[in-house]
């Protein structure tokens, strides 16, 4: 059993040490998983499209990324996708609390708004605080998920400091698929959902449904601060998808995609003006969370050389808070910080050869409806792209080139040069250096006693280096990476210091061996400021995720083990506590199928009860466990 880690580092203000501690529970779980040697072919021919906008075997890729599949999401039980992409190496959290809750997603340690968020190639996410809601995105309606880790803006434009995450919703597919499920767990946790998929003819379809909800736990941890409640948090979600394709003629394809998934969870808070007099303890607080997101794209194959695909597509970011008086629901105020974004994507892909050469436009409006007065509320940004991959047998390459003009701070170009060499059949070495910007957000800019209008956007030059290896059931990647920003504004204090750098090294390991698969990922990441050193909020230098699963019969076990060291944060109230502690944390699971249509699963997280927070003054949940049944023809 995994306890609670007092793992050290050299702490507050200045880059740390890896701890004794950390080393030694490092090595001592890697000693428990022996090197394999690989005894069956592993599926290597997914192709990956965020990496250069185009499909690539990934084989073939370049960039550092990660696939999060159907099958990973399947096994999810009652994790969220913050939970899922937190298994994934380069990637950090932190959480206000409870199952869902605010999020923020750190990408090789930058900022949270330094991680762009698509939808099926929308980008999702708030104009104000510059970040995406995670905590609002229904795993249900997830077919995949694509993550590419660094600077990226050369490809997809401004924001993408830190890299892109892409989401693809349900597809329809060529025969007839229904299916249902339903569960219940720990903290009064129910979720339940339901879907059809098919074809018919040249029109194709894709309808779901999911509702998640729990009693929840109490997320505020600290009496002295002016939110505490000791009061348990609930959530309610309801989410539906639907997507409509047709096939115009052998060339054409038209598909019409729409999300939306409606949260509602309490939080712990006060509002100002508070006509009621009422107090942190008299409050029920509770926030208002919908993402909509519609996009239609139209498929056009012109030629056997020449493609292209336009997409037209709206967000909406809603973030309603509503206060009312615990003792009989009177209404107490309300505030909203919503945002509303178009884009217009139209992207040509040239084939020469084995080359391909990508010309790009696109536009994107942002506007902001909120009840906090904000001096501009709007702003457009448009983009052109060219790019030209070489594919070669035993090296390939990729040159980016783009121009965006925001309507607010002007021309800003961005390139990036990559190249990945063949050495062996199974060795391969990749490279790549570009820049990236950032615009400030609407907050950043303009939330009154808060933000700055001299602000600039941030500035960045990165690189990275590193050695993959493929070969039957293995595959193993390292990855070292340096990113240097200019002009970076601290996401706490809102100043604008000279430089910060981000630097780091991730492993990555895959294998199988007869019925069981492992994987092995470590992050050793140290984002900083210059000259003084000064260790970025909410980051561990250190982090290791180990899974094994497998296959007994008709069933699939599992083990999760994740083991962080400790992070800085601002100090709670009442308090001189400045350090978030190390933590360790065992999820084990089930997946039996009971018959060709119906299978069970059960999954225990946080086995070992450990008390930890991603947030100072916020809660997790502790030992959960839910259990569910799904059906499907």
């Amino acid at each position: 059993m995994v306890t609670a880690l007092p793992m050290k580092t050299c702490v507050y203000s200045r880059r740390g040490c890896i701890s004794a501690c950390f080393r030694t529970s490092v090595l001592t779980v890697m000693v428990a998983f022996p090197t394999l040697a690989p005894s069956q072919p592993v599926i290597l021919n997914e192709v990956v499209v965020t990496a250069s906008r185009v499909p690539v075997p990934v084989t073939d890729v370049i960039a550092d990324v990660s696939i999060i599949d159907r099958t990973v999401l399947d096994l999810a039980g009652q994790s969220s996708l913050r939970d899922v992409l937190a298994q994934l190496p380069g990637v950090q959290l932190s959480s206000t609390g409870s199952y869902r809750s605010s999020t923020n997603v750190y990408l090789r340690g930058a900022a949270s708004s330094q991680a762009l968020v698509l939808i099926d190639g929308v980008r999702v996410g708030s104009a104000t605080s510059g970040s995406a809601a995670f905590e609002n995105l229904p795993l249900d309606r997830i077919e995949r998920v694509e993550v590419l880790r660094g600077a990226a803006s050369a490809l997809y434009g401004p924001d993408a400091v830190g890299g892109v995450i892409q989401i693809f919703t349900r597809d329809p597919v060529d025969t007839l698929q229904l299916s249902a499920n339903t569960g219940a767990g720990s903290d009064g946790q129910f979720q339940a959902g339901a879907s059809v998929r098919g074809r018919n003819g040249a029109i194709g379809y894709s309808l779901g449904l999911s509702k998640e909800k729990a009693t929840g736990i109490n997320v505020a941890t600290n009496p002295a601060a002016s939110s505490y409640n000791p009061d348990q948090d609930s959530f309610d979600v309801n989410s539906v998808d639907a997507k409509l394709s047709v096939q115009l003629s052998s060339q054409q394809a038209l598909t019409l995609g729409v999300l939306q998934s409606k949260m509602n969870y309490q939080f712990d808070g006060t509002i100002t003006p508070n006509p009621l007099g009422l107090t942190k303890w008299t409050t029920d607080a509770w926030r208002h969370a919908t993402l909509r997101h519609a996009s239609l794209k139209w498929d056009a194959q012109w030629s056997t050389r020449w493609k292209s695909s336009l997409i037209v597509g709206r967000s909406d970011d809603v973030s309603v808070n509503e206060y009312y008086r615990l003792a009989d629901g009177a209404f107490n105020g309300r505030n909203q910080f919503n945002t509303r974004r178009t884009q217009t994507t139209w992207q040509n892909d040239i084939n020469l050869g084995t080359d391909v050469l990508t010309a790009l436009l696109e536009n994107r409006t942002e506007a902001i409806d909120s009840t906090t007065n904000y001096s501009v509320k709007e702003r457009d940004v448009s983009g052109v792209m060219l790019s030209y991959a070489l594919n070669r047998p035993g090296w390939n390459a990729l040159a980016v080139l783009r121009s965006d003009d925001n309507s607010q701070f002007g021309h800003y170009s961005n390139w990036a040069l990559s190249g990945g060499y063949k050495f062996t059949a199974a060795w391969r070495a990749v490279a790549s250096v570009g820049t990236s910007f950032q615009a400030p957000s609407f907050n950043q800019l303009y939330y009154p006693g808060f933000g700055s209008p001299t602000l600039l956007p941030q500035q960045n030059r990165a690189s990275e280096m590193g050695l993959k290896y493929h070969h039957g059931a293995m595959s193993m990647a390292a990855t070292l990476y340096h990113n240097e920003i200019q002009g970076f504004i601290n996401p706490v204090t809102n100043v604008q210091n000279n430089l910060a750098v981000l630097r780091g090294l991730t492993l990555d390991m895959q294998a199988r061996r007869g019925h069981t698969r492992y994987a092995v990922t470590y992050d050793y990441a140290d984002p900083h400021t210059q000259p003084d050193g000064l260790r970025f909020a909410r980051i561990a230098q250190n982090m290791l995720n180990l899974s094994a699963h497998h296959r007994v019969g008709l069933a699939e076990l599992w083990g999760e083990l994740k083991f962080s060291s400790d992070r800085e944060d601002a100090k709670l109230v009442g308090t001189g506590r400045d350090v978030l502690p190390g933590y360790g944390l065992l999820n084990l699971g089930v997946n039996w199928k009971i018959s060709r249509d119906l299978s069970a699963l059960v999954r225990l997280n946080n086995v070992n009860d450990t008390a930890y927070v991603l947030a100072n003054g916020y809660s997790m949940p502790g030992r959960n466990v839910l259990a569910s049944l799904t059906w499907s023809l």
